[in-house]
């Protein structure tokens, strides 16, 4: 009787230890699934959320909820990331060598940011986004940079070059269509590879920019200059003007004296030829004496002017009246020098 007794409380014993491990395990169980039941989206982040095969994106930052065992998560971040490409990146020296269009081997460094703009793409339709835009854009670098020469990459080319990369790597992007985004690639550094071919190229950098700064000063002297001579230029202009209206003017004047001088003559020939004869020798010798002898013997001293106005001509009535004096003069006597 004492065996079966031992025998059955025994077995309770074991009975009992099986229920409580049954019920450690659950409450463990539940509370690894409990767990494993929320996740939690930060502000730089996006997540995706699969569910049996079906992906779909979760914006909104916090703290969500997941089906445990049906629901699996992948977080994404969606902010603004940089890589460098070229011969300062981890690349090897020959893969960071570029030749240009007029032959020219070149070491050229390439900044590229990106961003994340579809996350479930991003996940699902590539194994690695960020690895198929580099070598995009080792590409269209490669390209881009086969066309255009030395000097272009060096110096002056480096703003069209970044444009038309960009534009090239864009294009080529969306028909890969793997939720990534380029945002803007820029040139950091471009030299040759070795140390004379960067010594000629400085060299030739630092004339142009002597060349540059000589064009300049030029222009602000002739900036400076152009106003003044100018002014200069109109006051020759309005003088020129001036003397050309003055000789006009002059001319003018002498020919109405000459057609004056004419109409007397044709009036009166030989007292014309007098007066013009009296008015040149009073213009020659001013204090030329005339001594005029009358009828009678006797002889008078005195001047041309005296004899005949200087200004006759000038007019008609003073030819009309110098012409009368002349007659009475001529009916007088003769005059000698």
């Amino acid at each position: 009787m004492n065996g079966i007794i031992f025998a059955n409380k025994g077995e309770a014993v074991v009975g009992k230890t099986k229920q409580v491990l049954k019920i450690v395990i659950f409450v463990a169980i539940a509370g690894l699934l409990a767990g494993g039941s929320w996740y939690t989206v930060k502000e730089e982040e996006q997540a995706v959320v699969c569910t049996l095969g079906k992906p779909r994106a979760v914006t909104e930052p916090g703290l969500h909820f997941k089906v445990p065992l049906i629901q699996s998560v992948q977080k994404v971040n969606t902010t603004i990331q940089g890589m460098s490409i070229g011969y300062q990146s981890e690349e090897a020296e020959e893969q960071a060598m570029m030749i240009t269009g007029d032959y020219n081997f070149l070491h050229v460094d390439f900044y590229a940011e990106y961003r994340i703009s579809d996350p479930v793409k991003a996940v699902y339709a590539s194994q690695d986004p960020v690895l198929i835009l580099k070598n995009i854009a080792q590409n269209c670098i490669r390209t881009t940079i086969g066309s255009y020469s030395v000097d272009s990459v060096l110096t002056t080319g480096k703003n069209e070059i970044q444009s038309n990369i960009k534009e090239m790597i864009l294009d080529k992007l969306e028909g890969f269509d793997i939720g990534i985004q380029l945002v803007n690639i820029t040139i950091q550094d471009a030299e040759p590879p070795t140390t004379e071919v960067v010594n000629a190229f400085k060299a030739v950098e630092t004339a142009k920019q002597g060349k540059e700064t000589a064009l300049n000063n030029a222009n602000k002297y002739r900036n400076e200059q152009i106003p003044g001579a100018k002014a200069e230029a109109d006051r020759i202009l309005q003088e020129a003007e001036a003397e050309r209206q003055s000789r006009i003017n002059e001319a003018e004047g002498q020919a109405a004296r000459f057609n004056s001088m004419y109409e007397e003559y044709v009036k009166y020939p030989t007292i014309t030829k007098q007066r013009m004869f009296y008015e040149t020798m009073e213009e020659v010798m001013p204090d030329l004496k005339v001594i005029i002898q009358g009828t009678d013997g006797s002889a008078t001293s005195t001047t041309i002017n005296e004899i005949l106005p200087i200004g006759s001509f000038d007019t008609r009535e003073s030819d009309r009246t110098g012409s009368e004096s002349d007659e009475d003069n001529e009916s007088d006597g003769q005059v000698k020098e």
